[in-house]
């Protein structure tokens, strides 16, 4: 039996919800049901069985501090039934029954953001700081070099000793032993959530799962000397990244599929049909973010189920239990009598909550025309991710409200690009501004449709234009309240992060000195540069490593007190640099010496990689310009077999040419621009001023081949 393609439990809401906050508990008998406890972000612990369809409350906790995590745990190789919470800085304990058995106050300044249990070890994460205690008794302690999305320790009945494993910002899993770092893991995307294979670690109970926030999932066995990497799943269906993962046989054949939850509300079971590479068995979309997902028997004996919770507190089971119909496949499909039931109850439950909306709307309307009423403003929770996506070099804001969206104004003081988002269904409408007085380049107003609670937008920048990015979210709710969210647009904004790079390319130096200290460049790196931990790192010097996701070509940044050297292969990104490096430096009036040393071999390495992207932008540029007019002439002759192959080809690829340039609006602009600053940039070190040949520059680009280009360039 496979997963039932729609959700069959209605279960009851809870507050807006964060990640890894909702478990079940063990059974008590062979075939008993489960029970689910969840917290929220109003600090509120609801557990509850299913009966006969309807849910049966167990214990609910009074509201308190926001619930980060919820994990289970018990003593080792019992049943994991003690429910545990990180709330802020503290962590609390509640049996199954809801009777609180522990409170314990931790000696972290910051909010918990990570927790994992084992047995008496419990193992702590504040956003760069890990803690391990034991008994409540503090063991080890270790400072990460970038932000902890999750932790997680492999099973000490396998392994026999505790080895941490911590998921970092920067691509890279973090092993431990004690409070030292054991080595480090390259993974292919920020880690957002970790998970033990099979929910054991394996035979070897080595095993972990990850998912990154670009949307990939990996296997890699953790041994006490060094990581093998077993496999990937990467995202070519461009989904959602990944928040939750879980390891359950929802298929009954005694192997565990993989349970795996997206913030794009995408829910996936990947089964092993062969031993290595898992295979995607079903998916099913919910509407919200899955913050937390969950296999198990929750609803009727002997039949199991996928739960999961949603960002604003909604759990779903999808069951496998079968639907009782009646008739033939011909016929009406008649749903059995239990379904039917359920189904008027919800209605005339929802019947009673609109009558109960309206009156209390109107007691609303009779109290604010009175003198003394006072209209206080509705708290609403936003959950915002503002991410560089890799494969097209544009950025991904994703806005989810915890109510209907009515409209979202998007406001940017720098050039941007808005680009089209198929799951996009809200209606945008630009507004002309004045980019003088107010540096108002874009002002767009999306205009959601009914119960929208999530919008994504795609922006493009260019590099070298840097401000802010400024999001007006307004939801369906009375009075009528905005909540404004801001996105540093950064100079270097299509830079990202990455783990190693090719020293044998042509590149050019930038060198600075002067007396500054080792916070003030690092903070200068971190308002330049994206995917920059802001905590200043720990040592004497640090060395970045970037890649330009829209060309390719990449940079090296190596600091420390009073010295820092700048390496790339583009002499603009150098030029972008010195610029900004130079005013910061001049705000806090802090003299800086600059001395460069630029390799005229990689700008001619650059236009080879610019070249081709052009060449190919030009071509569909001029294909879809023909597309009008083949168009009509296959109306007006009847048939198209008198014309060459080549604008056949373009006729019947029409609908994906247009797809395509309708998707990449101004790329070709861009990329004019951009071999437009090369040119300028190349003289500008020289002492050169050629922004009056930028005209006869452009107008060879038209059908230049990459041997004129470069010769253009070198005869200027």
């Amino acid at each position: 039996q496979q997963p039932g393609p729609a959700p069959t439990r209605v279960l009851p809401q809870v507050g807006v919800t964060a990640h890894k906050t909702m478990r079940l508990l063990p059974a008590s008998g062979r075939k008993a049901t489960q029970k689910v406890v969840v917290g929220d972000q109003d600090g509120v612990i609801t557990c509850f069985g299913i009966k006969k369809g309807e849910a049966v409350p167990v214990f609910k906790t009074l509201p308190g501090q926001k619930i980060a995590r919820l994990e289970l745990g018990g003593a080792l190789n019992t049943p994991q039934e003690k429910i545990f919470v990180a709330t802020g800085s503290e962590v609390k304990g509640f049996t199954k029954r809801g009777k609180q058995f522990l409170s314990f106050e931790t000696n972290l300044t910051e909010s918990i953001k990570a927790m994992h249990i084992s047995g008496a070890d419990l193992f702590l994460c504040a956003s760069y700081i890990y803690n391990h205690y034991c008994d409540c008794k503090d063991q080890h302690y270790y400072l990460s070099g970038d932000k902890i999305n999750d932790v997680l320790c492999l099973p000490v009945e396998k392994v026999n000793c505790i080895t941490p494993v911590l998921a970092c910002q920067d691509r890279v899993l973090r092993v431990l032993q004690g409070s030292d770092l054991l080595y480090e893991v390259e993974v292919s995307g920020p880690p957002t959530v970790l998970a033990l294979n099979n929910g054991n670690g394996g035979d070897s109970g080595e095993e972990i799962v990850f998912g990154t926030s670009d949307g990939k999932v990996g296997l890699i066995q953790i041994t006490g000397s060094s990581p093998v990497h077993k496999w990937e799943i990467g995202n070519e269906k461009k989904r959602g990244g990944i928040l939750c993962i879980d390891s359950f046989d929802i298929v009954g054949d005694g192997v565990k599929e993989l349970l795996i939850g997206r913030d794009d509300g995408m829910l996936e079971v990947y089964n092993f049909e062969s031993a290595d590479d898992p295979v995607l068995l079903s998916d099913h979309a919910l509407s919200e973010s899955i913050a937390s997902i969950q296999g198990g028997c929750v609803g009727k004996d002997g039949y199991d189920e996928i739960l999961a919770c949603t960002y604003s507190g909604w759990l779903t089971g999808l069951t496998t239990e079968p639907i009782h119909r009646e008739g033939g496949s011909g016929e009406e499909l008649k749903l059995s009598q239990e379904m039917q039931s359920k189904i008027s109850s919800l209605r005339s439950e929802l019947e009673n909550l609109q009558i109960k909306v309206l009156q209390e709307r109107e007691k609303y309307q009779q109290s604010s025309q009175s003198s003394t009423a006072m209209s206080s403003v509705p708290a609403f929770s936003v959950n915002d991710k503002f991410t560089l996506n890799k494969d097209d070099a544009s950025y991904s804001l994703i806005l989810e409200v915890q109510t209907a969206i009515d409209n979202v104004l998007v406001q940017s003081d720098v050039p941007i690009d808005l680009l089209d988002v198929d799951k996009n269904s809200a209606v945008v409408s630009f507004s002309s501004c004045d980019s003088e007085p107010n540096s108002n380049f874009v002002l767009a107003t999306y205009r959601c449709q009914a119960n929208t609670t999530r919008l994504e937008l795609k922006v493009r920048s260019i590099e070298g234009q840097y401000g802010t990015l400024q999001a007006y979210v307004t939801p369906r709710i009375q009075p009528k309240t905005c909540q404004v969210h801001q996105y540093q647009i950064k100079p270097l904004s299509l830079h990202q992060r990455t783990h190693s790079i090719d020293h044998d390319r042509p590149m050019n130096t930038l060198m600075l000195k002067g007396q500054f200290s080792f916070a003030e460049i690092h903070s200068w790196v971190v308002f330049c540069l994206p995917e920059v931990p802001e905590k200043t790192p720990a040592g004497e010097s640090i060395t970045f490593y970037f890649q330009n996701t829209f060309l390719g070509t990449q940079l090296e940044s190596t600091y420390r007190k009073g010295e820092g050297l700048f390496k790339s292969d583009n002499i603009s990104t150098i030029s972008i640099l010195k610029d900004v490096l130079s005013k910061e430096a001049t705000k806090r009036k802090i003299n800086l010496n600059i001395s460069y040393d630029i390799n005229e071999d990689s700008v001619r390495y650059t236009l080879k990689l610019i070249h081709p992207k052009l060449e190919y932008q030009q071509l569909l540029a001029k294909k879809v310009h023909l597309i009008d007019a083949l168009k009509e002439l296959q109306v007006h002759e009847g048939n198209v077999d008198f014309l060459l192959p080549k604008y056949r080809s373009i006729l019947e690829e029409s609908d994906q040419l247009l797809e395509e340039y309708k998707k990449q609006p101004a790329h070709l602009e861009r990329l004019y621009g951009m071999i437009t600053d090369l040119f300028i940039d190349k003289f500008k070190f020289k002492g050169t001023n050629v922004k009056t040949k930028v005209p006869l520059l452009l107008e060879m680009l038209d059908g230049c081949d990459q041997d004129g280009l470069i010769a253009f360039f070198e005869a200027a």
